[in-house]
């Protein structure tokens, strides 16, 4: 059997992937709230809600940790083109260790890192251990950030982690959560308790976004 993506045509598939994101970038409208106000910082997320990165204002200074499977190829080359840094790899997977060298390098250099704490294969908000590593070794907090709108236009795609995109015109809040800082020397029980507070904080941000959302449609975010 062929495979859908091969190296023969992963350069067509990230330009035209690409082209419909660019296009897309003309109708996306992405305010945030409670937007963090320290750098160097991890941002983390669930993998469905990847794409809320786009609201980050810095993008030239914020490296994306894509895995090293040929979809995380034309990922890669698609955030690149959008203007992100990336490292490929994950924190339990192939190229574990060089990538985490790298974000570990970057965070130090006083740029910011998004990670998908889900990814990339799942399971379903199941927090990985490598957002928590990185902000142990470097000190940099841990952002939690969700994104949320209740238009039409703001899709699910039918894939395992149920990915959110928007399709048209489309207004979309992105909220972050609290900092979340990690110590050097911090306890194997204490690392377990940062996990569970990154993941009660995501859902906690998905539990208030609405609210969020009609206050900011109250005070005229998008018309500013």
């Amino acid at each position: 059997m062929v495979r859908l993506i091969n190296d023969k045509n992963l350069e067509f598939l990230a330009n035209t992937a690409y082209g419909l994101m660019h296009l897309q970038e003309f109708f996306t409208h992405i305010k945030g709230y409670n937007e963090p106000k320290v750098q160097p910082c991890i941002y983390a997320m669930w993998h469905k809600n990847q794409f809320c990165v786009y609201g980050i204002k810095d993008k030239a200074h914020l490296s994306i940790q894509i895995s090293t499977s040929m979809d995380g190829e034309i990922i890669a080359r698609v955030v690149e083109k959008m203007g992100f840094k990336v490292v490929r790899g994950s924190a339990e997977r192939r190229g574990a260790v060089k990538s985490t060298m790298q974000m570990i390098t970057r965070l130090n250099e006083g740029e910011c890192v998004g990670i998908m704490v889900d990814g990339p294969r799942g399971p379903l908000h199941k927090v990985k251990s490598g957002a928590v590593k990185l902000a142990q070794k470097t000190g940099a907090p841990i952002i939690p950030v969700h994104w949320y709108s209740p238009q039409k236009t703001f899709i699910t795609l039918p894939s395992w982690d149920k990915m959110k995109t928007p399709l048209g015109d489309c207004n979309i809040l992105n909220v972050y959560g609290d900092p979340i800082y990690v110590k050097e020397d911090a306890t194997d029980e204490e690392l377990a308790k940062t996990k569970e507070n990154i993941k009660k904080q995501l859902f906690e941000l998905e539990e208030k976004a609405p609210e969020l959302y009609k206050e900011a449609v109250k005070n005229k975010l998008w018309k500013k």
